[in-house]
């Protein structure tokens, strides 16, 4: 098949992020003055899929094998995606140029060890390159890195261009497994973007629920609303140095996985609270750990725009609600864009930049030294 044409401005972007629950991908057209998304489509994860990516997620035996299995899996993943996406579309692979894929975050740990850190997206870019018939881009945080950023969050710079509006302050959360801000000024101001990872969004409550009803996710937030907040856990929560830490920061699994949670539970004994209570208290932390950093950081916003996962937990909503009674707390399907999509929709435009060679990073953001061209191009 052809090679996608020269003026072709259709990129594909693919996003699994650190709930594991499967690849959310768009078509994306970016001829015109604002993205147009031309198909979506989700692709569950196997449960044996996430089950080797959530072992992943700390040391254990032969990982190297390991992580060659599931990176070969989530090829297979992403190109089920793929062929979705085109079908849906009716567009055929030659006429896309690229494909923005994400990969599955196994470590992140940006500026540990020896100043410059490392980060993981574990996948096999050149084999869904093999299967899809598309050039493909990944490995989009390492370059930021590389220049002593974070790597993390990298959405801003689309969050600006979607959601900024002269005239007001406003904040882009996206909760996932971890949840992040970007905090956009008036774009009368030519103040910059900046932005960084709040904390845990729905990695430990989809754990604990997962853990204790058998399902992957708390259906809108049901049974954290049936719980009642534990104070002195949350506290205990909220002691964590994380929160306490100037940006730029980022975290993920690394920090905030179970056993973390269960530090905090074991010293209790007897006296730990109801399961559903601490459902309650973990998503009330979500919240409150958004909400003290827009407090913080951007204090004269006027509106929080909430997209990912968490959009969808109605406890997690009124709650974020609740602390910000003076910001308008509204999601991006308001603005015309389905909480599911934005992440998937940066990863295109990321890809769309690598293509270019034009700057994917916002510096501002990371804390890397400058703009650095991100991603590696693998070849159809």
């Amino acid at each position: 098949m052809p090679a996608a044409t020269q003026s072709s401005e259709m990129y594909i972007g693919l996003m699994s992020g650190t709930s594991m629950d499967g690849a959310d991908g768009v078509l994306v057209d970016f001829s015109g003055a604002q993205p147009v998304v031309l198909a979506a489509a989700h692709t569950p994860f196997p449960a044996p899929l996430r089950e080797a990516f959530g072992a992943l997620q700390q040391p254990g035996d032969d990982e190297i094998h390991r992580e060659a299995m599931a990176s070969n899996s989530l090829a297979r993943v992403y190109a089920d995606c793929v062929a979705a996406l085109l079908r849906t579309a009716d567009v055929p692979a030659g006429s896309v140029t690229a494909i923005g894929a994400h990969g599955q975050t196994i470590r992140h740990r940006p500026g540990q060890y020896d100043g410059i850190g490392y980060t993981r997206q574990s996948q096999h870019p050149a084999l869904l390159a093999e299967l899809a018939d598309i050039d493909v881009v990944a490995d989009f945080r390492s370059r930021d890195i590389a220049a002593g950023g974070q790597g993390a969050p990298l959405v801003p710079a689309v969050h600006a261009a979607l959601f900024g509006a002269a005239g007001e302050t406003r904040v882009v959360c996206n909760i996932g497994g971890i949840s992040n801000i970007s905090i956009l000024p008036a774009t009368n101001t030519g103040r910059p973007v900046t932005g960084f990872d709040c904390g845990p969004g729905n990695a430990l409550l989809d754990d604990w629920n997962q853990r204790h009803c058998g399902t992957p996710y708390d259906d809108g937030g049901a049974w954290a609303a049936s719980g009642k907040v534990d104070t002195a856990l949350l506290a205990q929560m909220l002691a964590e140095p994380y929160f306490r830490a100037p940006p730029p920061k980022s975290t993920g699994r690394d920090l905030f996985h179970p056993g973390w949670l269960q530090t905090l539970l074991e010293p209790l004994d007897d006296r730990q609270p109801p399961a559903v209570d601490v459902q309650a208290t973990l998503a009330t932390l979500t919240a409150t750990a958004i909400a003290q950093d827009v407090q913080r950081y951007a204090p004269h916003a006027q509106r929080l725009i909430v997209c990912g996962g968490g959009a969808h937990n109605a406890f997690v909503m009124a709650t974020l609600a609740q602390l910000l009674p003076h910001v308008q707390v509204q999601t991006t399907a308001d603005f015309g864009v389905p909480v599911s999509q934005v992440e998937a929709i940066a990863f295109a435009w990321l890809a769309r930049q690598c293509v270019r060679r034009a700057f994917g990073n916002v510096p501002t953001v990371t804390g890397a030294a400058g703009p650095r061209v991100l991603g590696a191009i693998y070849p159809r």
